[in-house]
């Protein structure tokens, strides 16, 4: 029947609730009513309204139905068209009425065209959907095994959702010789189940019941709910602590550790609690030398070591322990323990140093006695026999003496303070026991220092760079010397060496700080009348016997602006007197009236010489080359311009703060005639001016050569003295000579304080300079007049530029 059931499906719940719906269904005071049961499928039919109303909906199409209140109308829909009550969800009965016994649901619908109200009440059955359930899965009691049989214990009582039959019906306990169960009905579906104890426990026989009570509600079939109860028995003092041997026996080596264990003594009890727990003491007749060597643990009845075992003193101890329970009245049994003592090598070798001197010279010779070391065991045999040893690797050894005990430590080889300033020596002692024992000692030997390293400076060679027009007195640079000895030895001093042969005349002129190295200038030096000098510093210990080391400081003197430039031709200068130059007023434009020539001592910009017109009678008549100094005619001469002009020119350098100097020229315009007469006279004057040009041009030339040749060997001499990989940082210089015979500047040195060198520099042109095809941009023109002389100076120029690179 029940597998045709589960076949039909929900088509067969639709028909039960159908037939049970006509069955209930009644009209009592306009009010129909249903049953249904809880769990059907959603969408089950409950009962057809319009056919228990007997309205025939096939006349009536126009009617229709609908809910319109109910606290459950959600619970259910009604078919507008054919009036069939339905379910709208499944229905739990439980969570819907909980426990009531009879579970209402009151619907009021409406028929529509004409409004008609219909009143339903639908009840919903209970089903068997759920089983009995303890509170708690498992339940634990405790009964003294003293209990008398008849003691009763309530048990925790199960709960059924279900009402009616289908709640709980009965309990039962599974099978115990010492319990059994006793259920009592206080009524309203409540029954509480009693445990009743009916034989003595014993603990020591079973301390632990498992019991099982289930409970069965009236379903068919039934539904069962269980809950395990454990019953612990609990402990009364009746037994007494054993021991598992009368006497223990155990064996320890002397010079145990402290807390090593001996042996755990064990008692048992078979009571449970405070009465079934043990604890272990010392028997009342121990004396206090055994309490201070051992131990007794009262919790686990470890035997351990407490204080030091010596094999010599005594070598077996017999113990008395004792174990009781912690019973209110305790009980106590008793037992003994024997300890025997093994000798084992338990003295480790003594070191003694009866002789040393921490402290040794450097210079000490190999061989030489630091410490005498002797050695003591107070074993006996092989475990008193004792061998000494240290380390391979350091500068000392050992050396046996008459006597095998004793050794001297000697150093082996030449020590050095500088390498290693002392010396950590560990010296090792080990005896031939079994195992052998061994222990050492560390003395340490410090060397003391000798005089025998020189100061050494930082910097060999060193160079200085100088501004001329220093200050006086002032510091101008420092050197520095290092000594690797220690104390007075590696004090160092200095001094200038001042040769009573040497012809360094600037040597008088320094000084240097005897403990710093500061050297000082004691006079101001000037770049145009010494570029370069060098001077020896020694550096002195203050050891002794002293030593001392020396070194070359090389000074090189850099050029300031102090030279304002000098004016060569025309002779007046700053007004004072007028050069006079006469000139053809027929002369054509860009023809050459004169030329100033000047001259500046200084080098690079500082003399990089630039002319200017101050003051000019007529502009447009007169012009000025900026670089070269040449005046020259911009215009013809006209009937209206004046017979007599005044020119004066402004000559500077280009030093950060320029200096300047200034030519006065007067030039007087003359008929063609009168400027014929007097060519004789110019051309005289002229040659005479040319060979004093020619003069100052040969004794500048030998001058520069000169130095070019003392510079090329001070060069080569210190390229021999100086490192491999050494570059020098200074180049020499010189005023360029004036390859024209204008007084220019062509070519000039220049020294660069970011780069620490000097550099050839020329002037910049100026927009109408001319330059020659292929140069560099550094060389002007030069005029016909004085072609010879250039192929020498620019030669010597190439040759400047190529050394300073």
């Amino acid at each position: 029947m029940a597998k045709i059931w589960r076949q039909t499906g929900w088509f067969s719940w639709w028909m039960v609730a159908y037939i049970m719906a006509l069955f209930f269904c009644e009209d009592a005071w306009g009010q129909i009513r249903y049953s249904v049961q809880e769990e059907v499928n959603k969408g089950a039919v409950v009962g057809n309204i319009a056919k228990d109303l007997g309205i025939d909906l096939g006349v009536l199409t126009e009617r229709r139905f609908r809910v319109v209140s109910g606290l459950k109308d959600s619970l259910f829909q009604i078919s507008q068209n054919d009036g069939v009550l339905y379910l709208n969800q499944k229905i739990d009965r439980e969570e819907l009425c909980d426990k009531e016994s009879v579970c209402l649901v009151n619907l009021k619908t409406v028929m529509e065209n004409p409004l008609e109200v219909h009143y339903v009440e639908i009840e919903i059955v209970d089903v068997n959907d759920h089983s009995p359930r303890f509170p708690e899965e498992e339940s634990r009691l405790e009964i003294v095994e003293s209990a008398v049989p008849g003691v009763r214990f309530q048990l925790q009582a199960a709960r059924d959702l279900d009402v009616g039959i289908n709640s709980i019906q009965s309990y039962k306990l599974s099978q115990n010789e010492h319990f059994r169960l006793e259920v009592k009905d206080r009524g309203k579906d409540s029954k509480i189940p009693f445990l009743i104890l009916q034989k003595q426990l014993d603990r020591e026989t079973i301390k632990r019941h498992f019991l099982l009570l289930t409970a069965s509600d009236g379903g068919k079939p039934p539904q069962i709910g269980a809950m395990n109860i454990t019953v612990d028995v609990l402990d009364v003092n009746d037994n007494m602590p054993i021991f598992t041997k009368d006497v223990y026996s155990a064996s320890i080596h002397e010079n145990i550790p402290v807390g090593t264990v001996v042996i755990r003594v064990n008692a048992t009890d078979l009571d449970d609690g405070a009465n079934g727990e043990v604890v272990y003491s010392f028997g009342s007749n121990i004396n206090n030398k055994i309490r201070n060597l051992f131990d007794l643990n009262e919790i686990t009845g470890e035997l351990t070591v407490k204080g030091l075992i010596d094999y010599e003193e005594n070598n077996l101890f017999e113990i008395d322990v004792q174990a009781s329970d912690k019973g209110m009245v305790p009980w106590r049994a008793d037992s003994s323990v024997i300890v025997k003592v093994i000798d084992v090598n338990d003295n480790p070798p003594e070191i003694e140093v009866t002789s040393f001197s921490s402290t040794i010279n450097e210079d000490s010779r190999p061989g030489t006695v630091v410490a005498l070391i002797q050695l003591h065991d107070s074993d006996s045999d092989l475990n008193g026999k004792v061998v000494c040893s240290i380390e391979e690797n350091i500068s000392f050894k050992l050396v046996t003496t008459a006597q095998d005990t004793v050794y001297s430590l000697v150093n082996k080889a030449q020590l050095d303070r500088e390498v290693q300033s002392q010396y950590n020596v560990i010296i090792m002692a080990r005896d031939s026991g079994h195992p052998p024992l061994s222990s050492q000692k560390n003395i340490t030997v410090h060397l003391s220092d000798i005089n025998d390293n020189s100061p050494q400076f930082l910097q060999s060679p060193y160079f200085c760079y100088l501004s001329e027009n220093n200050f006086p007195g002032s510091p101008i640079f420092s050197v520095t010397a290092v000594d690797r000895d220690q104390n007075e030895n590696a004090v160092v001093t200095y001094h200038i060496w001042k040769d009573i042969n040497s012809r360094n005349e600037f040597v008088s002129y320094l000084n240097i700080n005897p403990d710093s190295g500061d050297i000082y200038a004691l006079k101001s030096f000037d770049f145009e009348t010494m570029k370069t000098f060098q001077f020896q510093v020694v550096a002195k210990d203050s050891g002794t016997p002293s030593l001392s080391s020396n070194v070359t400081v090389n000074v090189f003197i850099l050029d300031q602006n102090d030279n304002a430039p000098l004016i060569l031709s025309p002779v007046s200068t700053n007004g004072s007197t007028e050069g006079v130059v006469e000139l053809s007023r027929n002369a054509n434009a860009g023809h050459l009236v004169t030329k100033v020539r000047a001259y500046d001592p200084d080098i690079g910009y500082n003399g990089w010489l630039s002319f200017s017109l101050q003051q000019v009678t007529d502009p447009s008549l007169f012009g000025l080359e900026r670089y070269t100094g040449e005046i020259r005619t911009l215009r013809p001469f006209t009937e209206t311009d004046k017979v007599t002009h005044k020119l004066v020119v402004l000559v500077k350098d280009n030093g950060n703060i320029s200096l300047s100097a200034t030519a006065t020229m007067v030039i007087n315009a003359v008929e063609a005639k009168e400027a014929f007469a007097s060519s004789d006279i110019k051309r005289s004057v002229k040659k005479e001016e040319e060979n004093n040009i020619t003069l100052y041009l040969m004794i500048s030339l030998g001058s520069v050569s000169a130095l070019f040749v003392f510079s090329i060997i001070g060069l080569i001499v210190m390229q021999c003295s100086k490192p491999p990989d050494y570059s020098s940082k200074y180049s020499r210089d010189s005023n360029c000579v004036d390859t024209s015979g204008n007084g220019t500047l062509c070519h000039s040195i220049q020294y660069r304080s970011g780069e620490k060198r000097y550099m050839l520099v020329g002037p910049r042109m100026s927009i109408g300079s001319t330059i020659v095809p292929g140069s560099n941009g550094n060389t002007l023109v030069v005029h016909e007049h004085s072609k010879r002389f250039s192929g020498e100076n620019l030669s010597l120029h190439r040759l400047h530029h190529k050394d300073m690179i």
